[in-house]
């Protein structure tokens, strides 16, 4: 009988834990919904974050450190676009809360775009990514990866920037060239394709 009773009390507190572990704040796995909004949030805030940068980058007299500022916030304006596209066919409306931009030096803003890049980069995208995978969402998984690879690109270009900033400021820049597809970011379009979404170098935008 006291077995009895003991693993009757162990058995009720088991589904104890259970149910708290189930309605705990912060315990249950975000939705692919909520991911897409969440990235829809981050890249209009990081268009908006860019655009204020550049203007930054300009007043400094640094021309190709502005140019990158602007193609990475045209890569930004992309990636909510398409993900945008995947919240409505999922039944809601994207929605964003614009932030006021912390604008400072050139240095410290490219700065916070590395740090920015590198979490979306390692982190949010790679998460949101395995969420959309489970869940059998293969657009949100796909709008999600061109995102992904685009933000690498800028990480890095962000990062170069970073490193040449201490060589002088740039007169005239020859630009960057974004994917209007996938908002893939490059210096220069060696390539005859988009190595992201395939979509041909003709097609993509000159930004200076």
């Amino acid at each position: 009988m006291k077995s009895n009773c003991l693993v009757q009390r162990v058995w009720l507190a088991l589904l104890a834990i259970a149910a708290i572990v189930a309605f705990a704040p912060g315990i249950r796995a975000a939705t692919t919904l909520e991911n897409m909004q969440a990235a829809f949030n981050g890249e209009s805030n990081a268009h908006a974050r860019y655009i204020a940068f550049a203007q930054q980058a300009d007043k400094e007299g640094y021309r190709d450190v502005a140019n990158l500022f602007r193609a990475a916030a045209r890569a930004e304006q992309i990636h909510a676009s398409n993900h945008a596209e995947v919240i409505k066919q999922l039944g809601a409306q994207p929605k964003a809360d614009i932030e006021n931009a912390q604008v400072k030096s050139t240095r410290e803003n490219l700065e916070s775009a590395v740090k920015g890049e590198t979490y979306e980069r390692d982190t949010m995208y790679p998460d949101f990514i395995k969420q959309a995978k489970s869940d059998g969402n293969a657009k949100a998984t796909r709008s999600l990866n061109l995102a992904k690879t685009a933000e690498a690109e800028h990480a890095k270009l962000y990062r170069a920037a970073l490193e040449g900033l201490s060589g002088g400021k740039t007169a005239s820049a020859a630009g960057y060239y974004v994917c209007p597809v996938c908002g893939f970011t490059a210096r220069v379009p060696d390539f005859e394709k988009c190595p992201s979404c395939f979509t041909p170098k003709e097609k993509f935008e000159k930004i200076a």
